[in-house]
């Protein structure tokens, strides 16, 4: 019974996750991890991404439990922080984003745009959480 009822849940975690990517991909946003470690602030990890968002793709509003700091290495895109007014971000710039703060991008171009993301945050919780 117990290896019944863990199987559901693999079954279940393993729904949501093809559905979160579904969801970046109709996005037109590619987040793929390439590392991840510890950090010297206990209960903090690292988390190294290489982003993409395809020509007129989206990351939509959403919100990370720790600071991104990001550099665009290709490409330009809008980015949308809460409180602040919209900003245009090139390649060779970057970026950071305080941990819980409401942010999104939009890539109003006809190219690619590819960028590095460093995560840190905190251990066990999901990388990103939707906003409203």
């Amino acid at each position: 019974m117990r290896l019944r009822n863990y199987g559901i849940y693999i079954l279940v975690g393993g729904l949501l996750g093809l559905a979160a990517a579904a969801h970046a991909q109709t996005s037109g946003l590619t987040r793929t991890i390439v590392g991840k470690e510890d950090v010297s602030v206990p209960g903090r990890e690292a988390v190294v991404a290489r982003v993409e968002i395809a020509p007129g793709g989206k990351a939509a509003r959403h919100t990370h439990p720790g600071d991104e700091i990001s550099y665009v290495m290709s490409g330009e895109t809008v980015l949308l922080v809460d409180g602040q007014p919209p900003r245009r971000i090139k390649a060779g710039e970057s970026f950071v984003i305080p941990a819980g703060v409401v942010h999104a991008a939009e890539n109003d171009t006809a190219n690619p745009v590819q960028l590095v993301g460093v995560y840190v945050v905190e251990k066990g919780k999901p990388l990103a959480s939707p906003a409203p």
